[in-house]
């Protein structure tokens, strides 16, 4: 097998760590108003420390109206009292400090809530000083006469409605992508990027090691904010996203940013929905999908995303799952009784070994899946899942064919899959909390079977083998952090196969992507000395260690070569 060239890059702390993202709000309930709060991970740290977590990543718990679960801020320097309080924080990272973790925030800097205080400033009145520290445009005349919204920009979470909100008051439209409480923040405002540095320092001061930082490549915008090209037929709001993201000076934004960040020695990791060109994303990193995929599809982004970091050193973070999609078994694999567990660690067996930051997202080192498809509408909380249902309910009122694959579309793609409260055990509401209180969203109803307690006593559990993997991996750091990366079989439409290689040792990683028996002649040249780690056991591979590999359902395997 030929040798690629390895990273080079610098040995550094964060690339070697596991951060766990945390959903506070369904993590653990102290309190007992049903809703997690900052006690509630403080109280559970050990249990993310055996695991093998060095960073946890808290959605936000800043001080919101709590329109879109936290992402709407009134305040970056307070806690939302549903969380707790910053003396709870303080706990926080100094429990973490004790064993050696640390707390990474979630900054939502794009825009605020309406009820922040700039905005509040900003829409008092067309002079007031904060007044260009948001968009306000004084519309258009349609074709009809009517005064109408300055641009064609749909929403981002609703896109049947305009990007731009009303103000009565002061006559004039604010834009606001996200949802009408959501304003984004004119970061062509110097003052606003000061205030945003200040808002990094105070919480870089109180011991975070770092920031993920939430839509980032919105910040810049094209300012003369033009109508957006027609791709959705049939409808006069348009995306926007072609004005609104990787605008014009959003380099330049980040790297002042990063001259503040690198006062401290810390991480960040961006949300950058809309880069996908190579040089965007090397320059992004370097401050520092399609349902239906087969595997061919996956192999061809590990491929591109893989080596497009070592050839230009930059880093990649690695995840399965967060807070914005559906639970990786039900999306990717089979979350049935029979295969789930086969499936989250066949899953765990390739995200563990590629190259980059490792991310868990909470409950997936349970195996936690999708909810039921029989629960009500009722019980989808998400503001997005909320405006989408209102929407396809009017439109498809009267086609109850087209209505019933709306519903179908929200079960497969909603946030809220990811947002049911952690199962930490078998009593009432799954440990969250207690058995008289009822939790801001229902507990996934296979709670008694698929939780943190009956997992940590099991040493086959989905838990253990996440903790297998990130032991085994941690200890070959050269070679799974740093090392090199081939795809193998690249035309294969079952199996995801790669090597990981350093200048001392190499592992090839094998896992198969149907529910059915598969011979795999893919390995070519590569010779496996010995399997080493796999969701079914090794056993049966060691006895043949011939260039076809036979693979059970779901199976993912490790081999040293």
């Amino acid at each position: 097998m030929p040798k690629l060239d390895v990273i080079k890059s610098e040995r550094v702390w964060w690339k070697e760590s596991v951060v766990y993202q945390i959903y506070p709000a369904s993590f653990r309930d102290t309190n007992g108003d049903g809703f997690g709060d900052v006690r509630g991970i403080t109280s559970k740290l050990d249990y993310l420390k055996y695991l093998g977590v060095n960073v946890i990543w808290i959605s936000p718990i800043y001080k919101s109206p709590q329109v879109d679960m936290g992402y709407d801020i009134s305040d970056y320097m307070d806690i939302d009292p549903i969380y707790g309080s910053l003396t709870d924080v303080d706990e926080l990272i100094a429990e973490l400090a004790k064993r050696e973790m640390k707390l990474m925030m979630d900054l939502v800097v794009n825009h605020t809530s309406d009820q922040h205080s700039w905005f509040l400033d900003s829409r008092s009145s067309i002079d007031h000083p904060k007044r260009d520290w948001y968009f306000w445009r004084k519309g258009r005349v349609e074709k009809d006469g009517k005064l109408g919204p300055p641009n064609n920009w749909c929403r981002t979470l609703d896109t049947t409605k305009s990007a731009w909100q009303w103000d009565e008051k002061t006559q004039e439209y604010y834009l606001s992508i996200f949802s009408p409480e959501q304003p984004d923040l004119n970061w062509d405002n110097g003052e606003v990027r000061s205030a945003v540095h200040d808002i990094l320092r105070f919480w870089l001061d109180r011991g975070v090691c770092g920031f993920r930082m939430d839509v980032i490549d919105h910040i810049s915008k094209v300012q003369s904010l033009p109508d957006a090209k027609k791709t959705i037929p049939g409808q006069y709001y348009q995306p926007g996203n072609e004005f609104f993201a990787n605008g014009p000076r959003l380099y330049e934004f980040l790297n002042e940013m990063r001259k503040v960040l690198d006062e401290y020695d810390t991480m960040t990791v961006g949300e950058m929905p809309f880069i996908n060109n190579e040089d965007q994303i090397i320059e992004t990193v370097g401050l520092q999908g399609p349902l239906n995929m087969d595997a061919t599809d996956m192999k061809r982004i590990h491929e591109r995303t893989q080596r497009l970091m070592i050839d230009r050193d930059g880093w990649n973070a690695i995840f399965n799952e967060n807070h914005d999609g559906p639970r990786s078994i039900s999306r990717f694999a089979d979350d049935s009784d029979e295969w789930r567990a086969y499936s989250a660690k066949m899953l765990c067996t390739k995200a563990a070994t590629l190259g980059g930051t490792e991310y868990i997202y909470q409950g997936q080192e349970l195996g936690m899946r999708n909810i039921p498809p029989d629960w009500t509408i009722e019980e989808y909380k998400d503001i997005e899942s909320q405006n989408y249902w209102a929407a396809a309910s009017t439109q498809y009122a009267n086609n109850h064919r087209k209505l019933d694959y709306a519903r179908k579309l929200l079960q497969l793609k909603a946030r809220d899959h990811t947002r049911t409260p952690m199962q930490w055990d078998s009593s009432p509401n799954g440990g969250f909390c207690k058995a008289d209180v009822k939790p801001w969203m229902r507990v996934n109803d296979d709670y008694t079977a698929i939780n943190a307690a009956a997992q940590l006593k099991d040493p086959e559990s989905v838990f253990a083998y996440w903790k297998r993997c990130l032991e085994f991996c941690q200890k070959h750091k050269d070679t799974f952090i740093y090392g090199g990366f081939e795809v193998l079989d690249p035309e294969d439409k079952d199996v995801v196969a790669f090597v990981r290689f350093s200048e001392h040792e190499s592992y090839v990683t094998v896992t198969n992507f149907t529910g059915k028996h598969v011979n795999w002649s893919g390995l070519g040249d590569v010779k496996v000395k010995e399997w080493v780690i796999g969701n079914y056991g090794v056993d049966d591979h060691n006895k043949d260690l011939s260039s076809t590999v036979y693979l059970k359902p779901w199976e993912g395997i490790i081999g040293k070569c």
